[in-house]
């Protein structure tokens, strides 16, 4: 039976020790994040089209909830079909948090920070998930979740494709990581990075239907003949193919055949959508949003700093009023963090934006402020 390398008592650590009777670790790292505000945000945050005005293009908390389901749902598969004993509550955990420190706009937010950071500073979206889970959360305090849970957070990297994975057999130190290099370790984990692309390939192509990019019969002959046109067809037979390739082996498989139309479908995914014209025109537009927040917000902390009445002026705008309310909660742990870079700070909370509050944000920045008369009457 295959087995996670790394001893249980390490997948179940936490930075602050604590027992859950009757919910169980796992459960309990689910019901954390659920209840956590930057879940919350994810309703508000881009998948692929930016801020949509129709309520069934997907947003990133169903594309959370997608993986974390698939991933639960290979899981019970593999359990089912060969000798696996997989935890499907880890599973649906880390596909819950996996997406938490995505940026507003997407990827296009992504990159747009990593551009502004000085020096080799990058925004790694992956990494910045942990960070919201292990400090952003909660004022401070983080989520206190299991190795396991940030383990499989913080290694998804759902832009390689593998076509198996296999466990890494080392503990790493989390916080230290700052790259893509390494994989999850847990079976769990490898399953959530899989997941991560069946959710979202399918998915897309529904979207880009609605919005008119291409239509199913757009689609190539093989990938409509051999996994279907619909994102439920296509995460059925990638599942499948999953499970049956893998329930006999000791890594998490796709089949050759399977694994070919998995790159046609994505390198489809990136000719007819991602790269369309109007996707990149919106990416520069999100790439302008963000830096023109960012400057605004460092000009503003580099001249006020923590002095948060300063941005509480009734004449400021409303986003230097949120922002100072974050800076208040935040403080302590910041100064208790005691290597925070001014930059650092406001990455935390542009990143933690949904698409509409950048988009409102940009307007309070770039729009005068109205007028306000006095409603006594001229004489």
């Amino acid at each position: 039976m295959p087995v996670n390398p790394l001893d249980q008592n390490i997948y179940f650590e936490r930075k602050r020790e604590k027992t859950y009777p009757v919910r169980g670790e796992y459960y309990r790292d689910q019901t954390a994040i659920i209840h956590a505000t930057p879940f919350r945000r994810l309703k508000h945050k881009t998948q692929v089209f930016f801020d949509p005005d129709n309520d069934h293009v997907c947003t990133r908390i169903e594309h959370v909830l997608h993986v974390a389901t698939i991933a639960a749902s290979i899981c019970k598969g593999l359990n089912l079909a060969g000798d696996w004993n997989l935890d499907t509550e880890l599973a649906y955990s880390i596909g819950l948090g996996h997406d938490l420190g995505h940026a507003p706009f997407g990827h296009a937010g992504e990159n747009a920070l990593s551009k502004i950071l000085p020096g080799d500073m990058k925004f790694i979206h992956e990494i910045n998930s942990l960070r919201v889970v292990d400090c952003l959360s909660r004022g401070g305090r983080g989520l206190n979740l299991t190795y396991a849970v940030r383990d499989g957070i913080a290694f998804h990297n759902g832009e390689k494709f593998e076509q198996y994975l296999k466990p890494r057999n080392e503990k790493l130190i989390l916080e230290d990581i700052n790259d893509r290099n390494h994989y999850p370790a847990s079976y769990e984990g490898c399953i959530c990075r899989f997941s991560d692309k069946v959710a979202y390939l399918g998915r897309d192509i529904e979207d880009a239907i609605i919005a008119g990019f291409i239509e199913k019969k757009n689609l190539p002959k093989s990938l409509r003949q051999e996994v279907g046109t619909s994102n439920g067809e296509i995460i059925n037979e990638l599942v499948k193919d999953l499970i049956e390739t893998s329930k006999d082996k000791d890594i998490i498989t796709f089949s050759d055949d399977k694994f070919e139309l998995l790159k046609e479908l994505r390198n489809f995914n990136y000719q007819n959508i991602y790269f369309h014209p109007k996707i990149a025109n919106y990416k520069n537009y999100g790439e302008n949003i963000i830096q023109t927040i960012f400057n605004y917000l460092l000009d503003m902390f580099k001249k006020y700093g923590f002095e948060n009445d300063a941005y509480l002026e009734p004449e400021n705008l409303d986003l230097d009023h949120q922002f100072g309310s974050f800076l208040m909660q935040m403080q302590p742990f910041y100064k208790e963090e005691n290597k925070h870079q001014p930059e650092q700070i406001i990455l935390d909370y542009v990143s933690g934006m949904t698409d509409s509050f950048a988009l409102k944000s940009m307007k309070q920045i770039i729009l005068p402020g109205k007028i306000h008369f006095s409603p006594k009457l001229s004489d």
